[in-house]
């Protein structure tokens, strides 16, 4: 993807889409923001933890980095999904699907929203849970091919990929700093403290 490219090695000599919405003016016409700008910039709005990753090792050193700035080595953590449990077997953690014995959540999502900066996921990933039922913690494993513009664009894609038996439990996850709970704007929402391990596979 370009932005994450930009982000994390070349630098871009387009200075037009440098120029911040108060310098632009309100009658100029909005930049239309290319799809993984957009996410980056609304996730880190929504106080989300984004690491980027070119490849599986940098998945994998990310993770330990992750455990090792929370001291959660030797912890529960909740895994509904075999592959991921396989996946990161080799780490010092303990895995478990009873949530409530658990400090924090490992999971992949169904697509990341850009437009408003949020974690789209189903009962493929929290079976028939509410989110309030898993711990606070959340670690999210997800591609850049996941990335989509709109809820509604995800929600297409889901339902073109399960024709025979649309998951259930569509919700998304959208506040990522557990602080915002008492918050007015956030009441009824479910925050989470987030980190998004995201690789590039396009």
């Amino acid at each position: 993807m370009n932005f994450f490219k930009k982000l994390f090695g070349a630098t871009n000599n387009d200075d037009q889409n440098d120029i911040s919405p108060e310098e632009r003016g309100k009658f100029m016409p909005e930049v239309n923001l290319p799809v993984d700008e957009k996410f980056t910039i609304n996730f880190n709005k929504n106080g989300g933890k984004f690491l980027y990753c070119d490849d599986l090792n940098e998945v994998y050193e990310s993770f330990e980095n992750i455990l090792q700035e929370n001291e959660w080595h030797k912890k529960n953590v909740c895994c509904l999904d075999e592959n991921l449990i396989e996946q990161f077997k080799t780490f010092n953690i303990e895995f478990s699907r009873n949530v409530q014995q658990c400090n924090i959540f490992l999971t992949t999502c169904e697509n990341l929203v850009a437009d408003n900066g949020s974690i789209l996921i189903n009962s493929n990933q929290i079976g028939e849970k509410k989110l309030s039922d898993f711990p606070d913690n959340f670690i999210v494993y997800a591609t850049t091919s996941q990335l989509v513009d709109s809820i509604g664009e995800g929600l297409r894609g889901i339902k073109a990929k399960n024709k025979s038996h649309i998951p259930t439990n569509i919700t998304t996850i959208k506040h990522f700093s557990l602080k915002e709970e008492k918050d007015f704007m956030t009441y009824g929402s479910s925050s989470k403290n987030l980190y998004l391990l995201l690789l590039e596979d396009l």
